[in-house]
């Protein structure tokens, strides 16, 4: 068993079965320069605080260059670092100063699509039969001028776009600035596994492929079927029409599949690389399954636990739906990242501000132990909730094309705060930051958490520290769901030469659990932070109570 530059799984070459991954938004996680927004030799400054975490692996939001409608997510130049961020040097640096500290580097890459300021869109925009003219989703209008199908942008509004140069609509899943590449087009593909490679000639250890199943649209154009409206509490649909259809044709096609098997081809050339896919879909479990078999993806991650629900029910369903790709592909368990209001606030409705920070260290364990690895999004360590920002002061599109129903990702994304010393930005930046930093985040800055033992930053420390130490076979221990009917979440993972029995009580109430026999004398490994006890056979477990039992079997 390794404890430093690798987890529980003991092969160098899979280094990120079981590891812990730390996501850094980069525009809000250290402002070296002074600007107001982070940077990469902000995050290099950083890299002490990311080892003493105990993480695996930190993954980088995009930081190439780009008009930042979407905040990096509309590249304009897929191999150089927009200037807001630093430089291709300060990249090189990075990667140095991460590997000599034991840390891989993953970076985010868009094959999807590119800004509208893309050289490749505006030569293919330009005529219909220049050398880039199929480059992207062209089509012509139906005969009333019409788009050619009824496809609906994930971010609200119609996913086609007239362009007046070729007189034709455009293809665009997300902002309409952010046209979608046509990877039918053998050139594409071709060009994409180039800019692959050239990260990987300067040092990366893998990429976060973003929106991974929108690679391929069906050819035919055929429209989407209808979905049957889910009403919300009120009775009233969806907020976003997107959620009014089946996503049959726009995305998630046969065609990902073999040039996912390409991508898998190129990393093998670098052997210790990975790929993790971000897959959002109607059959999320279908395609993560299909996605990680094979010589695909190494792991991905879907939107199953960025959801609202968290109860005890909700999980083992969840689980229990994602159960082929648990057994067969990897997945990677994310309970917060950039797109979705923090945990702690998400996951927590109904529960005082005390009983929210008890529970932070409950879901970690929880991720920490399940089949799969772990995404870890800055500031999570910290217990940050989702922060409330004023209409005025959004920046994220999505919130303000959605205003006043959905609020957008904006308070998810507010500064790390730092250093709790009376300055207006915690620490971050020493001018105005693009997000303000709310006040209760002060409170919770890494400062005041710093030398806390009790404190939720080292919490979160302790247990990723214990997830090292655990026995080695749990790295690829089969799982299985134990349905309690009750708010805990019960769970064993099984291997040949031991069995874990891991419980978390979900619930505001005590709870009980009739241990199983062959547990009855196993070894309790919880960690201490955790309340709970075995007594008389049964596992108690108040509000927020673990218990882990490990049982050697015999050879």
């Amino acid at each position: 068993m390794s404890v430093s530059g690798n987890t529980i799984s003991g092969n160098k070459r899979e280094w990120w079965r079981n590891s812990v991954i730390y996501q850094i938004y980069p525009r809000s996680f250290c402002d070296a320069n002074g600007d107001g927004i982070g940077d990469l030799p902000g995050i290099s400054r950083k890299l002490d605080y990311m080892q003493s975490l105990g993480v695996d692996a930190i993954w980088i939001s995009p930081f190439f260059k780009s008009p930042m409608v979407d905040f990096g997510y509309d590249v304009s130049d897929y191999r150089d670092v927009d200037p807001l961020f630093g430089s291709l040097a300060d990249f090189d640096q990075l990667i140095v100063a991460a590997h000599s500290r034991g840390l891989k580097v993953i970076i985010d890459q868009i094959l999807s699509h590119t800004s509208d300021r893309h050289p490749w869109f505006e030569e293919s925009r330009a005529s219909r039969d220049n050398p880039r003219a199929d480059w992207y989703v062209w089509t012509d209008a139906k005969a009333d001028g019409t788009p050619p199908n009824n496809w609906v942008s994930n971010f609200g509004g119609c996913s086609w776009h007239w362009c007046t140069r070729r007189r034709q609509y455009y293809l665009a899943n997300f902002l309409k600035e952010q046209p979608d590449l046509n990877l039918h087009n053998p050139q594409v593909q071709e060009q994409l596994l180039s800019d692959l490679k050239f990260w990987l000639e300067h040092g990366v250890d893998g990429f976060r492929l973003d929106a991974v199943n929108h690679l391929f649209h069906h050819q035919s154009l055929r429209d989407n079927p209808a979905r049957p409206l889910q009403l919300d509490e009120k009775g009233l649909p969806p907020v976003n029409h997107y959620q009014y259809q089946w996503h049959v044709f726009d995305k998630s096609q046969p065609e990902n599949l073999d040039f996912l098997h390409r991508v898998r081809q190129l990393m093998d050339q670098y052997p210790g690389t990975v790929t993790m896919g971000e897959v959002g879909d109607d059959n999320t479990h279908k395609i993560m399954a299909e996605y990680t078999t094979g010589d695909r993806l190494n792991m991905a991650y879907s939107f199953d636990l960025l959801t609202e629900e968290s109860s005890a029910e909700f999980l083992r369903n969840t689980l229990e739906k994602n159960r082929e790709v648990i057994e067969k592909g990897w997945p990677c368990w994310s309970i917060s990242n950039h797109d979705v209001p923090r945990s702690i606030t998400r996951w927590n409705k109904g529960f005082n501000a005390e009983q929210a920070l008890a529970r932070a260290p409950l879901f970690l364990l929880m991720q920490l132990t399940l089949r799969g690895s772990v995404c870890l999004y800055q500031g999570e360590e910290l217990g940050l909730p989702e922060a409330e920002i004023a209409f005025e002061d959004l920046v994220d599109p999505y919130g303000i094309n959605l205003w006043p129903a959905f609020k957008g990702r904006d308070g998810c994304r507010t500064p790390m705060p730092w250093f709790n010393s009376g300055e207006v930005n915690a620490g971050f930046s020493k001018v105005k930051p693009w997000l303000p930093v709310p006040e209760e985040h002060h409170r919770k800055a890494v400062s005041l958490q710093q030398d806390d033992a009790h404190s939720t930053l080292n919490q979160f420390r302790a247990l990723i520290d214990w997830h090292r130490q655990l026995p080695p076979e749990l790295a690829t221990a089969q799982q299985e769901v134990v349905d309690t009917r009750n708010d805990l979440l019960v769970f064993c993972r099984r291997a040949e030469n031991g069995e874990f029995l891991v419980a978390l009580n979900l619930g505001k109430d005590e709870e009980t659990f009739d241990l199983p026999v062959e547990f009855a004398d196993a070894e309790d490994i919880t960690p201490a932070l955790f309340a709970g006890e075995r007594r008389d056979g049964k596992l108690v477990l108040p509000l927020a109570g673990v218990r882990v039992l490990h049982r050697k079997k015999l050879s």
